[in-house]
């Protein structure tokens, strides 16, 4: 099993670069991001965690520049989103920044996606909320279309691109309905969820993993009856926080990848807790 970690990087945390470093040279699979642009001051919307919304979630770094770094200062450490916020991108612009990533990592980025949870936030990108989901499969769409190996033009219900020369191309090829970088789906085990991403994704970013027993036989029901290859789907339980038992449990699961919740803090503290996980790898 490979063990990826994810930090809420901040410009009071840890640098990508010095954290990039100690991870591969420690052993760790990657590293996962999240992103928020900002995050309103007056919102209605709850933390889904529930409690107070920690400090960190208004300091968080742009995740593809801070990837970036940390690519640059490694060679085998994969490099990921946990999650990409899409529908609060304008999707030619995204889809240049990530195949430049992909590109000039030599194929390492995964494209976490998620459909977000704060209201406010999206609402300030101009987000009908109501229509997220959908956008999110648009815009995503019309990435692909500038990702493919020839001219390719997109019209969809909420954006469109005429055929165009744009590279560099992702360096990942084709994987069924999956063009460019591999691509997981995050959110709760739902029917909505599992259509999706069988659709579209690799795969599924379940946070924490909890009830993943449960909730496996129904997306690989709704994977196969897509007519995607069983042996092709990747489950990748997200922001755990690991233990012996917890990964036994995932491996005999099938999984064969878990991204471990690293604490938002200084160099010290991050390191400490990266060695106490060394010890799984």
């Amino acid at each position: 099993m490979r063990i990826s970690v994810t930090i809420f990087l901040t410009d009071e945390t840890v640098t990508p670069v010095r954290l990039a470093r100690e991870l591969e040279e420690r052993g760790f699979a990657g590293l996962y991001l999240p992103e928020h642009t900002h995050i309103p001051v007056e919102r209605t919307t709850p933390n889904p965690a529930g409690g107070e919304l920690p400090r960190a979630y208004g300091r968080t770094l742009d995740p593809f520049v801070a990837l970036a770094q940390a690519a640059a200062v490694t060679e085998r450490l994969g490099l990921g989103t946990g999650v990409t916020l899409l529908a609060q991108h304008d999707p030619i612009a995204l889809a240049k920044r990530i195949a430049t990533l992909d590109h000039l990592s030599g194929g390492r980025f995964t494209l976490g996606l998620g459909h977000g949870w704060n209201v406010e936030e999206a609402a300030d990108h101009g987000v009908e909320w109501r229509t997220r989901r959908e956008l999110v499969r648009d815009r995503l769409a019309l990435m692909r279309a500038l990702w493919e190996p020839e001219p390719a033009a997109y019209q969809g219900a909420y954006g469109s691109v005429r055929a165009s020369f744009a590279h560099p191309k992702p360096v990942q090829g084709p994987r069924g309905p999956v063009t460019g970088p591999r691509t997981l789906l995050g959110g709760a085990p739902s029917a909505t969820v599992f259509a999706q991403l069988a659709e579209y994704a690799d795969g599924w970013l379940p946070i924490g993993g909890r009830g993943l027993a449960e909730a496996l036989p129904r997306l690989r029901a709704v994977w196969a009856e897509a007519g995607r290859d069983p042996a092709a789907l990747q489950v990748v339980p997200y922001a755990v926080l690991p233990t012996a038992g917890k990964l036994d449990r995932f491996a005999g699961l099938g999984v064969r990848e878990v991204v471990a919740q690293l604490p938002s803090a200084g160099e010290r503290e991050v390191l400490r807790t990266l060695d106490e996980y060394a010890s799984f790898l």
